[in-house]
């Protein structure tokens, strides 16, 4: 790990919806934080995705996931699964192995919007928290704005099919559950 990159697990729920996904990927680009996930974190957004959206492709969501995993420097966490039932005190049996791979690639948190299934009495003894996306991008605005900015800049100028203007794209990340990162960005929309 870099020194002083602080490192995050990204859990499904967060690279479920495509616009979230996008910005997570543009800012670890920047080189903001580093991003990690698993190959069970990859096929739970997947199948859920699939799931709910059957105009999808499979094959183009492996085309995504193997983009995120060659552009996201070190992503992959692998080694971390005799670990999973070593894990105690999650709700929910399913989520051991999000811990697991946090611990394991030492990470500093994880990044995901089901809070209630990831308590601190769960984390605390691997030196973990967890964090709200919207309180993640927030932290990261703080930070650093103007890559941050910039990596908005960059996603919104990436959507051609339609274009959206920086109100329509801004309302789309609000409706990610973003609020407060929204209301942030909203001061620099001039220049988004």
């Amino acid at each position: 790990m870099a020194a002083g990159r602080f490192t995050v697990v990204l859990d499904a729920c967060v690279l479920y919806p495509a616009p979230l996904r996008d910005l997570l990927m543009q800012l670890t680009a920047a080189d903001l934080f580093r991003a990690r996930w698993t190959d069970q974190i990859h096929a739970e957004w997947m199948r859920n995705l699939l799931a709910n959206r059957p105009d999808l492709k499979r094959a183009d969501l492996e085309r995504v996931r193997d983009l995120m995993n060659l552009h996201a420097r070190d992503s992959l966490v692998s080694g971390h699964e005799a670990l999973i039932g070593l894990v105690q005190n999650c709700p929910d049996a399913d989520d051991r192995h999000v811990i697991a791979a946090a611990y394991h690639a030492q990470a500093d948190a994880i990044v995901t919007f089901n809070l209630k299934d990831f308590p601190a009495a769960a984390l605390e003894p691997y030196g973990l928290e967890a964090i709200h996306p919207d309180d993640f991008l927030r932290y990261q605005l703080d930070l650093d704005l103007a890559r941050v900015l910039e990596a908005v800049r960059t996603c919104r100028a990436r959507l051609k099919n339609p274009p959206k203007s920086v109100s329509d794209y801004l309302d789309t990340l609000e409706a990610q559950s973003l609020p407060k990162t929204v209301a942030e960005l909203r001061r620099y929309g001039a220049i988004l």
